[in-house]
């Protein structure tokens, strides 16, 4: 018997621990705590024994960006106070004092109307309230002057001499209109221009100017003087609204103060001001910031990590989603890699530049797609890189360094895009290369990034350690490969391939026991392996899983037929339930074989599914016939379980066709073609897929490939004439 190999699963304390029902969550708290232990030293706030006047002692920068409001306020309100007053033009104000002299002239107009008793000239829109309905006798003209100041407002009548408007009352109706209009366009032209408050009565002289050219009576012409300098007003007057909003936009336009990462805020021996002292508050270097920040913010990251990893690890198509044996595996895996870039990151005070780049994290992300599914290593590539870019920010000015960031994620990726599905071990070699090589290209894009002189031996000496980083991936991988397969049972395609060898004890016991049934298993592995591949399913996994699915008629091989050569069939002399007994315990006798050689599960699970519960027809109809009793559908049928993964799915389907196929006398292409389909169909109704993740179109592609297989296998042979035969077999 083969020895026994150590695995996890097969030891009585984790076989009840991994059943527990808060075992899954136990497992990613303690990733949690395991990640948030390893990097807690890289969050510790730094704080400095400084006091306000003191001198420095060292050089301090700053660790991170931040704005420095108290000082953006300051500049602020420098820039606020700093700007003039705004004046504009209110070119609305011209046409209120026109307005305003012309209500005089329309007033005087009116007055003289009343006074000549034309009333039914009256603008009765225009009329005080208080004045009479009517006119019946002359005024004078001090009785038109009180009229006038009653029908004019306060400021008019303040602002302009009784003689002024005596005089315009005693004006003819043609002066009155003249003076009108030269009036009003005096005030216009000055009032067109910027009248300033210090400038008002320069510009009511100009107003008064304009109107002395005209060729009036001397005492309508100093009432008209007067009307236009009245008429000036400033109108280049102080804007709040603009003064408020130009203000506004200095102040906006100030560019905030930042303080930034690796910033110089104080030189050894110098006076630390109080400026400077409050620089060193604002970026947490004094003991007046607490403490406990860091903390908590790192435990906020770490919760929002491992509960992402938990949600996708849970919600991916992957044997994590069910398999706690497979996510401790991959938390000793996460755990590793963690360990051994924290043991990495802790050499950067050496003075060998480039050291850090040597982090092998390829070695984890090889492993998780070796050993479990290439999307969850590229995921956990993205959790790395995370963890790295605060584990190695001893070389950064803040608490994330995005160098080792980028670096640690494209390192990671690279080992799972060129491993892909191929983990051959001259694969993993080349991977290695291939990871070497990302990882020189992405330090030198660093390099080139940060623009600074390097020397050639300190690019050497970076662009070394990245290199070697990617060849002591692939050693830590394929040394450690052995042992996460031997102790947590994983089938990986290196023990396929071991299993293949026909060499293992159980398949030489097959072949000098029950040659027949090997001749079988050989042909279904070729149909399965094909049909598998076609649908995208694991091939491999097909055809050493088609290898042992019949080892249970080692215990009894006379009683299947392709092992009957020239003997008589045993089932003729015995009842068709004794026979079915035998026939239907071959695949739970090779489970319990399977099982006692410590065969991977899934395997297992394909010897004692590849049946189903399917009916075996022959003896069920042969007992039938000879009881007189209703013989049981259900006693004639195995007890399963049925498929429950498409590679078992499919080896039962060539299991089956294999074996129809073999008994046809004359195999044609339409032949085998007409059988498969049939025997597919039947399975499909008899409800054998129904626990499986195959669709019809898989099935229909899966029994093409089949058929194909098959018609290489049985092809059409020449039936030759019996003399040549009879030759043949005296010369063979």
């Amino acid at each position: 018997m083969m020895a026994k190999r150590f695995s996890i699963d097969h030891q009585g304390w984790w076989r009840n621990l991994k059943k527990h029902r808060y075992i899954r969550i136990f497992l990613f708290v303690l990733l949690g705590m395991l990640t948030y232990g390893l990097l807690v030293s890289n969050v510790m706030p730094e704080t400095l024994e400084v006091e306000q006047g003191a001198i420095s002692e060292q050089d301090i920068r700053s660790p991170l960006t931040i704005e420095n409001k108290q000082e953006t306020e300051r500049l602020q309100q420098e820039a606020y106070d700093a700007v003039d007053p705004v004046y504009s033009t209110k070119t609305r104000y011209a046409q209120n004092q026109i307005e305003r002299i012309q209500d005089i002239f329309s007033s005087v107009e009116q007055v003289q109307l009343q006074a000549a008793g034309s009333e039914d000239e009256f603008n009765e829109e225009t009329i005080n309230e208080n004045e009479p309905d009517s006119v019946t006798e002359d005024m004078s003209l001090e009785e038109q002057l009180d009229r006038l100041k009653e029908m004019l407002p306060g400021e008019t009548v303040n602002n302009l001499s009784d003689t002024a408007l005596l005089s315009l009352l005693d004006a003819s109706p043609e002066d009155l209109q003249m003076a009108q209009e030269t009036t009003a366009s005096a005030v216009y032209d000055v009032m067109n221009d910027e009248v300033q408050m210090d400038e008002v009565d320069e510009a009511r002289d100009r107003a008064e100017r304009k109107v002395d050219i005209s060729a009036v009576d001397p005492q309508l012409l100093r009432a008209m003087a007067e009307i236009a300098r009245f008429g000036i007003t400033a109108n280049y007057m102080l804007d709040e609204e603009a003064t408020e909003d130009a203000r506004h936009t200095a102040a906006e336009v100030v560019e905030p103060v930042i303080i930034r990462e690796g910033e110089l805020l104080v030189e050894e021996g110098q006076v630390i001001t109080a400026e400077i002292y409050q620089k060193l508050s604002l970026v947490g270097l004094t003991e007046e910031v607490p403490m406990v920040y860091p903390y908590i913010g790192l435990g906020i990251i770490i919760v929002l990590l491992i509960s992402m990893l938990a949600f996708y690890l849970n919600d991916a198509k992957t044997t994590l989603q069910s398999n706690n044996t497979h996510l401790l595996m991959y938390g000793v895996i996460y755990a590793l890699t963690l360990v051994i870039l924290k043991v990495i990151s802790l050499m950067h005070g050496t003075d060998v530049h480039g050291l850090t780049f040597i982090a092998p994290v390829a070695m984890g992300t090889m492993l998780i797609t070796t050993l479990l599914q290439s999307r969850v290593a590229l995921f956990s590539s993205i959790i790395f890189a995370i963890i790295a870019s605060i584990m190695f920010n001893q070389e950064a000015a803040g608490v994330v360094n995005f160098t080792h960031g980028i670096y640690i994620f494209f390192s990671g990726v690279a080992g799972v895009f060129f491993l892909g599905k191929s983990q051959r071990i001259i694969r993993m070699l080349q991977t290695g290369f291939f990871v070497a090589v990302i990882n020189i290209l992405v330090v030198t894009s660093i390099l080139m990034l940060k623009n600074a002189q390097y020397s050639w031996m300190e690019i050497s000496s970076n662009l070394g350690f990245a290199a070697l980083a990617g060849f002591l991936s692939v050693v830590l991988a394929l040394g450690l490969l052995p042992f996460f397969e031997t102790g947590f049972g994983i089938l990986s395609t290196t023990k396929l391939i071991e299993l293949s060898n026909p060499n293992h004890p159980l398949l030489r016991k097959i072949l000098l026991e029950a040659p027949g049934t090997y001749h079988h298993s050989v042909i279904v592995a070729n149909l399965a392996e094909a049909a598998c591949e076609s649908v995208g399913a694991n091939g491999l996994l097909a055809r050493v899983g088609a290898y042992y699915h019949d080892i249970g008629k080692t215990r009894r091989p006379h009683f299947f037929i392709e092992n009957q050569m020239k003997i008589e069939n045993p089932h003729d002399k015995i009842s068709p339930q004794l026979s079915k007994t035998i026939i239907i315990s071959h695949p739970y006798d090779g489970s319990e074989m399977l099982k006692q050689y410590k065969l991977p599960k899934e395997i297992i699970d394909i010897a004692e599914q590849h049946h189903g519960t399917t009916l075996l027809k022959y003896f069920y109809h042969k007992a039938a016939k000879e009881s007189e009793d209703k013989v049981k559908e259900e006693d004639f049928r195995y007890p399963g379980p049925k498929a429950q993964t498409k590679v078992a799915a499919i080896v039962g389907l060539a299991d089956c066709v294999e074996a129809a196929v073999r008994s046809m006398p004359n195999p044609t292409k339409e032949k085998i073609e007409g059988l498969v389909k049939k025997i597919m169909l039947d399975r499909l109704e008899d409800g054998q897929f129904d626990e499986c993740d195959v669709t019809f179109k898989e099935l229909k592609t899966a029994a093409a490939t089949m058929c194909e297989t098959l018609q290489g296998t049985f092809h059409s042979r020449i039936e030759y004439p019996v003399d040549d035969l009879e030759e043949k077999e005296a010369n063979s």
